[in-house]
């Protein structure tokens, strides 16, 4: 894989470019046994930094064998609980690959476009916070404009852009858990059921 990938979320062939980017990572992880964790990171109180705890949500029901997600709607993992949470993958999982998710804002013409690096995240830099880097690799959806007064720039992002992210890297993922790890079981199902129904 390249050091850095772009995709845009306004097209919807992006879903398999994503899923076969993804499935490569993984499909090498997976042979050197490592568990996947999906480590999606945000806060439901600010629409434009609930993109995390919204893939999160869409992907709850998809952990099997060795793929794990952390971070939802109901459980986000923001500034105040993610050092705690990297411990606790770190004790639980101590030879994991990390993929961290998060929004990010970017220029204008950015904006709905989707990046997957082959370097770690810096959650919290849009609000100048001194947060560890995080994941081996890192997605991210630029959900708006950057510059000043970037927390009331969250504040005021369009739900629209945030779900449409949301949605495209959601089906990514999860289309590349199935290559990679192939077969359907109950809770691939249920995950399939909600990510179409979303």
């Amino acid at each position: 894989m390249k050091k850095k990938l772009t995709f845009d979320s306004n097209d919807r062939g992006s879903v398999a470019l994503i899923r076969d980017a993804l499935s490569e990572i993984i499909s090498e992880e997976i042979k050197k046994d490592k568990p996947i964790i999906f480590l999606c990171i945000g806060t439901d109180r600010s629409t434009g930094d609930s993109l995390g705890p919204l893939i999160g949500h869409k992907l709850k029901f998809l952990m099997r064998n060795n793929i794990s997600i952390y971070g939802n709607l109901e459980h986000p993992i923001h500034a105040k609980n993610l050092e705690e949470t990297i411990n606790e993958i770190n004790e639980s999982f101590p030879n994991s690959f990390i993929i961290a998710i998060d929004a990010c804002l970017g220029n204008l013409q950015n904006v709905g476009k989707i990046f997957i690096n082959k370097s770690p995240l810096y959650p919290g830099a849009a609000m100048n916070k001194k947060l560890p880097p995080v994941g081996d690799i890192s997605i991210t959806g630029v959900v708006n404009i950057s510059g000043a007064l970037e927390f009331m720039v969250l504040q005021n992002t369009r739900l629209y852009t945030v779900m449409q992210l949301a949605d495209i890297i959601s089906k990514g993922i999860y289309h590349s858990i199935l290559k990679s790890i192939g077969g359907k079981n109950s809770s691939q199902i249920k995950s399939s059921n909600l990510i179409e129904n979303n």
